[in-house]
């Protein structure tokens, strides 16, 4: 399996969603990263591409993205990519790739809701440090 880094910001605040059949938690964002260039005649470009992102582990979901992720973060999100496919209402079946999340960092910390400080700072944890990930996680696809 490949494994897939991004590096950019977040879209809107992620959503926490609960699967319907185990109750488990799950987070859902999407992350924009924007590359510039030249232009053959010289002029100036951009190009931003964004990335649906879903995080399986529920621990990282509920305890970090949930209370200290919110739209205009910039992140680094390391995954692997997967097919989803799906049938629209008008019976469509319809296809995209997402970045199934593996790791994630904040770049810069903010306060979670509740108004916990964070520490600041470049050297933005990984993860919390009571976060033990759970490597049996059910995958619900």
């Amino acid at each position: 399996m490949q494994t897939v880094t991004i590096e950019g910001y977040l879209a809107a605040d992620p959503s926490i969603l609960a699967a319907q059949s185990s109750g488990k938690k799950r987070a859902s964002f999407r992350v924009l990263e924007t590359a510039r260039f030249r232009r053959a005649d010289g002029q100036r470009g951009e190009r931003t591409t964004g990335f649906n992102c879903i995080c399986f582990n529920e621990a990282m979901a509920e305890n970090y993205v949930g209370p200290y992720a919110r739209k205009g973060s910039r992140v680094v999100v390391q995954g692997h990519v997967e097919n989803d496919t799906w049938t629209g209402r008008d019976g469509a079946v319809h296809y995209d790739l997402r970045l199934v999340v593996e790791d994630l960092r904040l770049k810069n910390r903010r306060e979670p809701g509740d108004g916990t400080k964070v520490p600041a700072g470049d050297d933005a944890l990984t993860h919390p440090a009571d976060f033990e990930p759970d490597l049996d996680d059910e995958i619900p696809f």
